[in-house]
């Protein structure tokens, strides 16, 4: 009996043993699914409000304040980091990006490692030629030495940080493939966002969203810090060494545009919503000068309805322009201005982007355009032409004249020299329709190539500094196409390293 007794006790533990394994599996299984699903917000979240800092941990001074949290304020906070301080980024938006993260086609640079590796024979005096050529010789001719002397470091600082810009392509007024995109050919402008603001999470550099800075304040000619509006209810006052302004350009701001350009209203616009000029605004309140504020860029292919570019990687990638008619109408490759005016000229003042697959393959942002329900899609180039209306023979006869050119290296037509490397001639066939639309202003404050901001007797601002489109004088009259995303990395450090070194001084 006691024998029976004890086996029965024996069994009852066991089983007590194995359902408190049982259970503790089942938290530890649910513990891992948490932390499984933890971690998938925190690398999916991207830029988004949960990687940013609360503001309650918002300091009253900090070495350097840099406003704006695009590409250059990302770029200098790094570089400021670096040198041993500690900034701070302020972003009035609900996340950090601004305009960058609209960016498509790539990052212009010279004499990179990567055109060594690809058998690209460029330079920088090439790359300021044609830079030169582009501005119609307006450029501020400093600026642009710096620019593109520095370009290539600017790739290698990226690569250091994993931000990886080897795969390249080419714009309009280039001869050379200098403009870097992303290893698997995808949008520039998300990619960077990411990168940077990955870094700057890993270094605990302090990033507030909902921060609209309302004025830069100053004491005996000197910047003394900054005052911020949080979530739109709190006003503080932050002090600080050195300020230094990366709040983007004036392209949203309808009013500014048709003050400086009336012959602009009306026209849509790619920038965001947060693009609207505060930044010259109060740098002007405090004595700078600005520089080419009516020289505003029309791109010349943006999607009309939703007022979204498309980037110039598409034609850099072998893509044509046609009209309703069918027919070419001009050099796709030429600058900015040339295509928008080509465009203009047309009756609809519109055109069709018109690709094969191979284009497609090559350029992995049209997959978004894609999905946001921009491109046309036909399995015969006859199917394509009905679908957007346009002649099938005019059509036909229009890619036939083009790949002959092609394989030719000869475009008898409009003279295109560039983006001449593969025919349009794998099924499907693709279409967009595009016209002008304002995209960006090359305009903004005038400042020298230590990034300091200058006054309009032409001296610097005693501690305030800025880099990227609030800046004006780089671009001269037209911008090239992948030039913006190189100035605001190369300005974007240069900003953080010579404010780095003009707080050393003070302290």
């Amino acid at each position: 009996m006691k024998k029976r007794l004890s086996i029965t006790l024996i069994m009852l533990l066991s089983l007590a043993l194995v359902f408190a394994g049982c259970g503790s599996n089942d938290t530890s299984k649910s513990d891992k699914t948490e932390t499984k699903d933890k971690e998938k917000t925190e690398v999916t979240s991207g830029a988004s409000k949960t990687s940013y800092t609360d503001p309650s941990e918002l300091k009253d001074e900090y070495d350097i304040v840099i406003v704006g949290a695009a590409g250059a304020g990302l770029s200098a906070a790094l570089e400021a980091k670096a040198k041993g301080m500690n900034p701070v980024i302020l972003e009035k938006m609900p996340q950090a990006g601004g305009n960058t993260l609209k960016a498509s086609s790539g990052m212009n640079a010279s004499e990179t490692k990567f055109q060594k590796e690809q058998g690209i024979n460029d330079s920088n005096d090439k790359f300021y030629e044609e830079t030169l050529a582009g501005g119609h010789g307006t450029n501020d001719k400093e600026m642009l030495r710096f620019f593109v002397d520095n370009s290539a470091s600017a790739i290698d600082w990226l690569d250091s940080m994993d931000i990886k810009l080897n795969n390249l392509t080419i714009t309009g007024g280039m001869s050379e493939k200098r403009t870097h995109r992303p290893e698997d050919g995808s949008a520039v402008g998300k990619y960077l966002v990411d990168g940077l603001l990955k870094n700057v999470q890993e270094e605990k550099i302090p990033v507030f969203v909902n921060a609209d800075v309302k004025e830069i304040t100053q004491k005996d000619g000197k910047v003394t810090g900054v005052k911020v509006r949080l979530n739109n209810k709190e006003d503080k006052t932050i002090s600080s060494d050195a300020v230094i302004v990366t709040t983007g350009g004036y392209g949203a701001n309808k009013e500014l545009i048709e003050k400086e350009r009336p012959d602009l209203k009306g026209y849509v616009t790619t920038n965001q919503e947060g693009s609207t000029g505060d930044g010259i605004k109060m740098i002007e309140k405090l004595g700078g000068t600005t520089v080419d504020m009516d020289q505003i860029q029309v791109h010349p292919t943006v999607q009309q309805e939703k007022s979204y570019l498309i980037g110039e990687a598409v034609r850099g990638e072998g893509a044509i322009l046609v009209s309703q008619e069918g027919k070419r109408f001009g050099n796709e490759l030429d600058t900015r201005d040339n295509v928008t005016a080509a465009i203009n000229k047309l009756p609809e003042k519109s055109a069709y982007l018109v690709f094969d697959s191979g284009v497609k393959d090559r350029v992995k942002a049209i997959a978004q355009y894609d999905e946001m329900g921009f491109v046309e899609e036909g399995a015969t180039i006859d199917e394509l032409a009905s679908k957007i209306n346009v002649p099938k023979e005019e059509l036909t006869k229009t890619l036939d004249t083009w790949n002959a050119s092609v394989k030719n290296k000869n475009d008898e037509a409009f003279g295109r020299t560039t983006a001449m490397d593969n025919e349009l001639s794998k099924a499907p066939y693709y279409a967009i329709k595009i016209g002008p639309g304002i995209h960006y202003t090359m305009g903004g404050v005038k400042i020298n190539t230590n990034t300091e901001v200058l006054d309009k007797d032409g001296k610097p601002i005693t501690g305030l500094f800025a880099a990227g489109e609030v800046t004006g004088g780089l671009h001269g009259e037209n911008r090239i196409g992948g030039n913006s995303v190189a100035e605001i990395i190369i300005f974007g450090r240069q900003a953080g390293d010579k404010s780095a070194e003009f707080v050393k001084e003070q302290q």
